[in-house]
Order: C-alpha cells, then structure tokens, then sequence
C-alpha cells in the first residue's frame, strides 16, 4: 500500500507566539525530520500543510511572513506545499486529488496542534477511505483553557488554573479517541526502527 507523510502546521506562526514557550513538544523539528528521512528513504511523499488565515492580521496572515515552514525543517523544493484556512488539511486544498494522482492510499500525520488540525486530519482522511497512522510524539499542543476561563489569561494564570486541560491529558484524550476508529498510533521510533 503507498503511503504519504503529512506534515500539518509545523510553521513559523507557532513560533512567533509567546505560547511557544510551553509547547508540549518543543523536540518537534527533530521528530518530523526523523518521520522525513525515513518517508524519503522508503519512496514515499512528503506533503507540507500550512494553516493560513489571510486578512486577520495574526499570525497565520501571510503577508505577516509566519507561514512557512519552522526553521530546520527538511523541505525540499519538489515537496508540495499546501495552504490551508480550515482545520482539517483536506478540504480547502487540493490534498485528496494530490494524494489520488500518486496512488496513495495511507497517509501518516503529525504535526501542531495534536488535538486540532492533526486530529481533524486523521478523522477526515479516515473518513475518505485512507488508512491513517497517527504519529503522536511527532505532534504538539499547547493547555487548553476551560471554556469559563477569563479572556485573554497569560500563560501563567494559564497553568495556574485547575481547569485547564494540560498537553498529556490532550494527547491522551486525542489518542484514545483517534485509536481503532479512525487511525493507527505510532511513535517515531516504531515507525522508523531508531
């Protein structure tokens, strides 16, 4: 069965954020070229999704020059380079018809958020019919605040709050939910042998 690796939302945008500093994974550029050297030496695609939001003047605006790939990253010119505005890496790009012309029809994801746009990328490429294998340690997050947590908290009143839901429990949760259903979970180290 060919198979691709997609890469979601290892951009610069995380980055230029002062959550950065506690992201869960914070070893993610290593894990992702690790899953990259091993995709390239088997034949497989490596496909780039980045998550844009043009307009809004964060971040992820590209005129900003946040979206782009983290420094580090083994890109390579004749990698695809996809651009996203929605969570999941399908449905606002032309990810299935890349995917359909080269035969594929596994795909293994990482990347940032875990529970987010890595998530909802395993889900919807499950639901279309792919097998999925969801690399969790090649994933991040960051704490989610508790939907009744005040606006605009630092980071410290962040952590601080018993209700916020912590990376491990994240990453637990996600895998939990992704297990069996809708993906395969893999480390780094089962998929590449290191």
């Amino acid at each position: 069965m060919k198979r691709a690796l997609l890469v979601v939302d290892v951009q610069e945008s995380f980055r230029a954020r002062d959550s950065w500093r506690i992201i869960s994974n914070p070893d993610i550029v290593a894990r992702v070229n690790a899953l990259v050297a091993h995709a390239r030496a088997e034949g497989e695609p490596v496909v780039w999704v980045l998550h844009t939001e043009p307009g809004t003047g964060n971040v992820f605006d590209p005129p900003l020059g946040h979206v782009r790939p983290i420094e580090g990253l083994a890109v390579e010119d004749t990698d695809p380079v996809l651009y996203k505005t929605s969570h999941n890496a399908f449905t606002t790009t032309g990810l299935q018809r890349l995917l359909t012309e080269h035969g594929i029809a596994e795909v293994l994801v990482c990347g940032i958020r875990s529970e987010q746009c890595c998530e909802t990328t395993a889900r919807v490429a499950s639901d279309l019919g792919y097998a999925v294998t969801y690399v969790a340690d090649a994933t991040a997050t960051h704490p989610i605040p508790h939907p009744e947590a005040p606006a605009g908290q630092s980071i410290e009143e962040l952590l601080a709050d018993p209700r916020t839901l912590h990376p491990e429990q994240i990453l637990e949760r996600t895998t939990y939910a992704l297990a069996g259903r809708f993906a395969t979970i893999a480390t780094v180290a089962t998929l590449t042998g290191s």
